[in-house]
Parts: C-alpha cells; structure tokens; sequence
C-alpha cells in the first residue's frame, strides 16, 4: 500500500493541482467512493477551476469503466449537487461529487462526498477509509484487472429548473417587495443561479464578479478576508443598495452587507434566520454553534423557538438536524443549513430569507442588526499559530478556571459578563479565538488582548 493521500481533510479533498490531486488520484478516490457505496448511480458536479473539467472527464471515465452510472450535472454550487441528490434519491441516486475546491486559491481543487439522501461523507463517516483504500496500488490493479462485463452510463443533465424551483417554493416571491441588490459571485458560480432567479424576483441586481472565471481575475473568491469585503461595500453605497451579497466559490456560503455597505458578521445573521425560520415553524428547534452563542440564545427563545448547541462542522450540524428534526442550523461562518434543503447548506436560501424578513417587517437589514451588535460586541474570529495547541488549550482553561466551561467543541468558557471559545483547526496547528461580552467594547478589547496574550506567549 502506497502512503496515504495528503489531499484528504477532516471533512472532505483539497489539494494542490497535480502535486496533492490530480486526474489519477481524483480517479482513484472516486472508484474507492463507489465501491464503499456500492453504488448503482453518482451525480457529479464541478466548479469554475481550469483544473475542473479534467478532473471530472478522469472520474467519469474510472466510474464508468466500473460500471456506474453517472449523472453529470456540470458547472454548479456544491449545493446544487446535494439538491440533485436529495432529490433523487427516490429515483435511485446513491451518492454524488463535487468538485470544487471553493475559496482556495487557482491552483487547489478538491471534492465534496456526499451518500444517498445529501448524508455527508467526513472523517468519522467513511472518508478516511475511501482514503486508505484510494492509496491502495493493489487494490487499484485489481480493480483494472476485474472490470464489470458491462460499463456504467453517463448522462448529461444541466438543467437547473428544478432547483431554481425548489429555492422559490422555500420563499414565495409574492411576499417580497422591489429591491436593488448588489450581487458579488468572486467570479464563482453564483453568478449563473442569480440570472436564473431575475425573473422570478422583484429585485433589480447590480451584478459585480459576475462570470465564472477560473483565472480569478478578481483574486481568491473568499468575502471572508477583510480586504475582498470592501469592493461589494463600495459597489452597495455608489448605487444606494439595499442590501449586498458575496458568495465563496461554489457558493455554499454567502455574506450580505446592509444599505450602508456594511459587512455584517454572520453571527448576527443566524439569529436573524432563525427568527425568519420560526415564523414559517412556530416552536421549532434550531442549532448553533459554539464559538459565539449569546445573541442567537436570546433571539430564538423570545421568538418561541429552541436553541440547540452544536459541535462546528457541516457533518455534525447535518446529523443533529436530523436527529433533532431542527428545521435550521447555523455557523458564525456564514454556512447555513435548512431542514426543507435535505438538512445541507445553501448559499441562496439565506440571502432570499432575509429579503423575506425585511419585507415583512418594512425594514432595513441595519435596523435588525445594530442593536444586537450593541448588545452582544465580538471580536471576530482570531488565528494563532502555535506550536503545541492543546497545551496552550490546557493553559488557558486554568488561567480562568472559575468560569462555567462547556467542551462541546474545544474549549468554551463562560463568565456574567464575557464568554470566549478557544478551538483547534483540523488541519494545521492554528487556535482560533472568538470573544464575546455583554454590551461592554471594553471589556471585549481587554479580555480579547488578555486570551490573545497568553495564547501567544504559550
């Protein structure tokens, strides 16, 4: 057995093209995929990288060759492939592929697996063992050396109606009101799905980074990093927006700006979704996660609603929805998930709710969120590298260990008047620190200088 592929994450492929992945490793990862499956039937969708097509036209062909048949659905989002999974899974559809490496610069690509029913595929969930098979030489000569006596079939099928359909039914367009709205797709593949939607909305779109452009003319598609928010910023304000939005690449996540152009955490915007999702679901339950919490606590329960805590990540937020019969989950860091989405993230829904939501209430997106950022300051998420990681954790939890502390996902610490989590990345030795007081900016800078200080000096 060869060693394992170094392309392999918690959650899901990301590598640097051809060194980390390439048509061949894509090849064997998708048959390893398959065979753990045993699946009849694939969909397989790709983003705007120039590495994309290739890497689709190898796994195709490796599936086919296996027998599979394969659903290609083309230049999409991730969440389109999940919706023609979910969606098919009553017509036989057994898993499906993304390939896409999202808002990793040009030179990555990657892919997202995901089983019958849009049930992500991640490390605790088969992902490392399609890895420990992938990487197996043996077994990949006997694969070629035992091919199915009939090869699989491939169907095109780029017909997005039904998903265009579906996000519609979500949001009827009749309770919205006219609005103009600044779109920024980072040259990802928004741009196609928001053309699609024009003439279903009352809205009129100011399009900016609109085409999908594997060179990234504009740079790394990730609104995100402070200095890609400022374009959208600039663009609401010049034209007197009402809103702004910006997706990553395969648009997954999307990140919205108010009237006067200003980014708006997604923190706040999970409260928000939340509340808009119990007006539909009066009493429904509704997950979160851990790194920042008080804000949506508050907002779901004078809504009626129940919040529940979460471990960050899609595969975990995806199983407790389940488990929970949640009808919304959110991240801080702009994932949304929707039980009426097959329980998957979207980066189209969100956007159109809050469109909803304003117009129901007659209001604008900083009316709703000005005085919750007054009431519950943050200091945004904050990376350190260090060297040991769960020393510093460990340290860390002493210094303030007369808080109320909840492990969840890393280490979260809670005191009358701030609270902080402090958790591990998956796939480098980086801390990420997030910080929150009750209504105090300087008690928020203090202890923020304070965490950071010791984190650092560890």
């Amino acid at each position: 057995m060869s060693t394992p592929y170094s392309c392999f994450t918690a959650y899901d492929i990301r590598g640097r093209v051809p060194d980390e992945l390439n048509e061949t490793i894509g090849a064997r990862i998708a048959c390893s995929f398959a065979e753990q499956l045993q699946a009849e039937k694939i969909v397989i969708g790709h983003d705007m990288r120039l590495s994309s097509p290739s890497l689709v036209k190898s796994i195709i062909q490796a599936l086919t060759e296996q027998g599979v048949a394969v659903e290609d659905i083309g230049l999409c989002g991730t969440e389109e492939m999940y919706f023609a999974v979910f969606s098919g899974e009553k017509h036989g559809i057994d898993g499906g592929i993304m390939v896409t490496a999202s808002h990793n610069p040009a030179d990555y690509n990657g892919m997202k697996l995901v089983r019958k029913g849009g049930r992500p595929v991640s490390g605790d969930t088969g992902l490392k063992e399609i890895a420990a098979r992938a990487a197996d030489d043996d077994w990949w000569e006997s694969l070629h050396g035992h091919k199915p006596a009939q090869s699989g079939t491939c169907s095109k099928n780029i017909n997005k109606g039904r998903y265009i359909q579906h996000l519609l039914s979500r949001v009827d367009p009749e309770t919205l009101q006219p609005m103009t709205l600044v779109v920024n797709g980072g040259n990802g593949c928004a741009g196609p799905i928001i053309d699609l939607l024009e003439k279903h909305l009352p809205f009129t779109f100011i399009r900016i980074n609109h085409k999908p452009d594997g060179t990234f003319p504009n740079g790394v598609p990730n609104p995100l990093l402070p200095e890609k928010r400022e374009v959208t910023a600039e663009a609401v304000r010049k034209h007197n927006a009402d809103l702004g939005i910006a997706w990553d690449g395969d648009f997954d996540r999307c990140f919205l700006y108010d009237e006067n152009g200003r980014f708006i955490e997604g923190y706040y915007i999970v409260g928000l979704l939340g509340t808009a999702m119990l007006d539909l679901h009066p009493g429904a339950t509704i997950l979160h996660d851990p790194r920042l919490v008080w804000n949506t606590v508050e907002m779901i329960t004078r809504a009626g609603g129940k919040p529940v805590l979460t471990k960050t990540g899609h595969a975990f937020i995806k199983e407790k929805m389940r488990a929970t019969n949640a009808v919304y989950g959110g991240e801080m860091s702009a994932h949304h998930y929707f039980r009426d989405f097959g329980y998957c993230d979207t980066g189209m829904l969100p956007w159109l709710l809050v469109c909803r939501l304003l117009a129901m209430k007659n209001t604008r997106l900083s009316a709703l969120v000005d005085d919750r950022m007054v009431k519950y300051p943050i200091s945004g998420e904050i990376n350190s590298r260090v060297k040991d990681p769960d020393a510093v954790i460990q340290a860390v939890e002493q210094r303030y260990n007369d808080g109320k502390k909840d492990y969840t996902d890393g280490l979260s610490v809670e005191f009358p008047k701030y609270r902080f989590n402090l958790r591990r990345s998956n796939t480098e030795p980086v801390l990420r620190l997030n910080v929150e007081t009750r209504a105090d900016i300087g008690l928020l800078q203090e202890k923020t200088k304070e965490l950071l200080d010791l984190i650092r000096k560890s």
